[in-house]
């Protein structure tokens, strides 16, 4: 990493990879690929289709639509597993072996969109976690419970008493990501632990606390899943980003919903922020004067806990003295998409540069 150390109007630093982010498929996937594949070199593809990708000749095929889809050629989708009761071992470790296949997710059946297929009860995916762990596949999890009786913001903290601490007591060789994190008890949990662990951060996750769903009215396009939740717990994960600690990494969710179904009388959860993460990421490390720690968090510490060398490729981040005018909408087939909106100008622009 490259900076200025006097007045920082310009950053190089490793090209980063987004460690969790949501394409679709169809014509959904034509329209945003490009927004990822532009700042990010490698991105791991979250498999929550319809029907989800739960085989290996499902990766295969959506691996292909991915590549057809995309502008960049030097990008690479990391592809991920749909964890389900009925997972086959055999066709797991294919998958892993492939190469194209970089993690499994689990998603509590309900949780969060495409979850309906999801695990109901832990136990009856221990084998292939077994498995796992003997493999080094990594289970990546959205951590909450659903369960009706629990507050909705108290659901991750819930997810890691119940269901997290017991499973890496069980099994201490699994690599486990617990994904867009959201509360200081999920960063404390983390930081508890010495092996195998990890954490990715949303950027709207630094910016936006509970309140942003509320100020003037409700704002669908702050509503995601996990919810956005207190500030001392906005706090904590910006504490964790800026730290440096190998264990916490970026994973954007970036996740598309058109207007119509998010502006609805049940809207879709999810942001979508692939256009503007790496500059909406600058000006939260700049506040906390911590851009000299931004290359670990964005570019090397999830390329560190899956075991992948770092890019060769480099980008620059510049800071205009001007707002940079990002696209309020990404236009689909399918109807517009809401770029995420920080709330504050940006003035931090990207572009790629040699090696």
């Amino acid at each position: 990493m490259i900076l200025d150390p006097i007045v920082t109007t310009e950053l190089t630093i490793i090209k980063p990879d987004d460690w969790h982010v949501h394409f679709r498929d169809g014509a959904m996937l034509r329209a945003v690929v490009s927004e990822t594949a532009r700042d990010f070199s490698r991105a791991l593809i979250m498999p929550n289709l319809v029907p989800p990708v739960t085989t290996f000749d499902d990766v295969k095929r959506y691996r292909q639509d991915i590549m057809a889809a995309s502008s960049e050629t030097a990008f690479q989708p990391l592809m991920t597993l749909y964890l389900t009761e009925n997972t086959d071992c055999n066709d797991l470790v294919a998958a892993h072996e492939s190469g194209y296949v970089h993690a499994v997710k689990l998603y509590p059946a309900g949780a969060t969109t495409n979850s309906e297929s999801g695990v109901k009860n832990i136990n009856k995916v221990m084998p292939v976690l077994e498995k796992m762990a003997e493999i080094g596949l990594p289970l990546c999890f959205h951590g909450e419970v659903t369960d009706s009786d629990i507050d909705i913001f108290d659901r991750e903290a819930v997810f890691i008493e119940r269901v997290l601490a017991p499973l890496r007591e069980e099994l201490p060789g699994l690599k486990t990501v617990m994904e867009h994190v959201t509360t200081a008890d999920g960063v404390d949990y983390v930081l508890s632990q010495t092996q195998n662990m990890g954490a990715t951060i949303t950027p709207h996750h630094l910016i936006i606390n509970r309140n942003h769903l509320f100020k003037g009215g409700l704002r669908p396009h702050y509503y995601c899943l996990p919810v956005a939740k207190r500030e001392k717990h906005r706090l904590a994960l910006r504490k964790a980003a800026v730290s440096g600690d190998s264990r916490f990494f970026l994973g954007t969710d970036s996740a598309p919903h058109t207007d119509e179904l998010k502006e609805s009388a049940c809207g879709c959860a999810g942001v979508f922020n692939a256009s503007n993460t790496m500059a909406c990421l600058a000006h939260v490390f700049e506040e906390e004067g911590a851009l000299d720690q931004l290359e670990l968090f964005a570019s090397t510490n999830g390329c560190g806990f899956y075991g992948i060398e770092a890019n060769a490729a480099k980008i620059k981040l510049l800071k205009q003295s001007k707002p940079v005018q990002f696209p309020g909408k990404i236009v689909t087939e399918l109807g517009d998409v809401t770029v995420f909106d920080p709330g504050f100008d940006l003035y931090w622009s990207v572009q790629e540069c040699s090696a």
